[in-house]
């Protein structure tokens, strides 16, 4: 069975998840969208259909794909540890930026002497 992680490391399956999180699809406007051969788009929505990522349903003669958020909130469950742990840094980094804009806003500018 292929991970979660295996699935959504493959940039074109990022693509097509990307393509499905505003609409569904068919496989054509896929193919179109990301300018792949019909083998490729539908090699790799099996892939994701298999780890549940898609679900297909029938529309006259085209399949059409939407997304199914289970899989993608494990892994937001799984990456929510590492978002707090880079959200702690990142807010440091902001404060230590506005401290020094503050000290730059209250310091007298020093003239500067002009290379000859």
């Amino acid at each position: 069975m292929t991970s979660s992680f295996e699935v959504v490391a493959e940039p074109s399956r990022r693509a097509i998840l990307g393509l499905l999180v505003s609409s569904e699809r068919s496989v054509g406007e896929i193919e179109r969208a990301l300018r792949l051969s019909q083998p490729a788009v539908s090699k790799h929505l099996r892939v994701l259909r298999d780890a549940g990522f898609v679900e297909a349903r029938v529309e006259a003669q085209h399949r059409v794909y939407r997304l199914r958020p289970e899989p993608l909130m494990e892994l937001d469950q799984w990456l929510a540890p590492f978002r707090a742990y880079w959200s702690k840094h990142v807010d440091a980094l902001e404060r230590h930026l506005d401290a020094m804009k503050q000290k730059a806003k209250t310091s007298p500018s020093k003239p500067r002497k002009k290379k000859r």
